[in-house]
């Protein structure tokens, strides 16, 4: 389900257009996009490439959309179109009937960019990695990669998140994203002039979008060119590789965890393996060890039960959709459920064996008494 889908904020006419073009820098701020039933991958983990000079932005990578897929745009480093200008990331959000982009902007101010934790400053509020002084840009070096033999217009200013992202969740609002909503700082913000993205930016956009190595369906999240130091600069150095994906959604709700190559992780409970059985130990007391093996079935007999019971609803579920005819839109909110419901299972399971296994251990002999 796509359709297009053209926000304006702030103008009071303006053209519509289709993909490709654009909007005049004169708008505070425009979102246009397609209308998406699955949300982006999660955010995947990556260095920051070194800034490559004075006055360069960091401008945080994030998925956009190509009409079939998602793709990875690269964080790079982006001169500013004039002094003191900062960048508003842009992000995706749930629309009421699909996930929607509102595009990135510079600007006086940094406004709302959904919440979300881009990290490197961008921590869902505001802009923690610099700030500008008589025309040139000063930056935090607690949450930013600057050579202070290149750079020396730096400080050190401790913040709260650094450069953890902490669910690494890369949309606002639906099922599972982020709940955070704009404050009066950035609802004024939107309504001061801005600046759409620099040429330079919109030649990065069009390289990432042809690179197929940046689609999801071949990085499954985890994008070989994570971060560059230039706009464009997808060759040779400068290039950082994320070091770890993230959950890929895809259109048929089902969800992959790239980081678990050889046992992806489940999204039903019909889909789980019972824990492997371990030999109780060897404690030379027969009853002792009968004991540990009863404990070790009743265990197992009780979490089958457990997932036994946990597949029938989600079964249930399933018949109920196919009855109700739902849309993309509703079976999307349900696979969400179906899988958050089974990774709960799962870590309550594991928890269990793990606590067995502890009271099973055997104690730790004491050492010798001393006379």
């Amino acid at each position: 389900m796509r359709k297009i889908i053209i926000k304006v904020f702030g103008c009071a006419t303006l053209a519509l257009f289709f993909l490709g073009m654009f909007a005049s820098p004169a708008c505070p701020q425009i979102s246009v996009g397609v209308s998406v039933s699955f949300p982006p991958p999660d955010l995947p983990v990556y260095e920051q490439p070194p800034c490559p000079g004075e006055d360069y932005i960091w401008t945080p990578g994030y998925w956009d959309w190509d009409g079939e897929d998602y793709y990875w745009v690269p964080g790079t480093w982006v001169l500013a179109p004039e002094p003191g200008y900062f960048w508003t990331p842009g992000y995706w959000s749930w629309g009421g009937s699909g996930f929607v982009f509102t595009a990135g902007y510079w600007g006086p101010v940094v406004g709302f960019y959904g919440g979300i934790n881009y990290g490197f400053g961008y921590f869902g509020h505001g802009y923690e990695g610099g700030r500008w002084n008589r025309g040139h840009f000063y930056y935090n070096r607690e949450v930013n990669n600057v050579n202070i033999n290149v750079i020396h217009n730096t400080y050190n200013a401790t913040v709260v998140n650094r450069n953890v992202n902490v669910t690494r969740v890369s949309y606002n609002g639906g099922n599972g994203g982020v709940r955070v909503r704009e404050t009066t700082q950035e609802e004024a913000a939107a309504r001061e002039r801005h600046i759409g993205p620099v040429a330079a930016q919109t030649e990065h956009i069009r390289e990432a979008r042809s690179n197929p190595q940046l689609r999801s369906n071949t990085n499954h999240g985890r994008p070989p060119i994570a971060a560059t130091e230039k706009p464009t600069n997808f060759k040779g150095n400068g290039i950082v590789a994320a070091r770890e994906g993230g959950t890929v959604h895809v259109a048929n709700g089902r969800s992959s965890d790239n980081n678990s190559e050889a046992h992806p992780n489940p999204t039903h409970a019909r889909e789980i393996q019972p824990y492997e059985k371990f030999n109780p130990p060897n404690t030379g007391n027969p009853k002792l060890d009968q004991k540990y093996k009863k404990q070790e079935e009743k265990l197992a007999a009780q979490q089958a039960k457990e997932r036994q019971k946990l597949q029938q609803k989600q079964e249930k579920d399933h018949q109920k959709l196919d009855q109700q005819r739902a849309n993309d839109v509703k079976k999307q909110q349900v696979e969400q459920r179906h899988q958050q419901q089974t990774q709960q299972l799962i870590e309550r399971h594991n928890a269990q064996v793990q606590h067995m296994q502890q009271r099973q251990k055997p104690p730790t002999p004491r050492p010798p008494h001393k006379p």
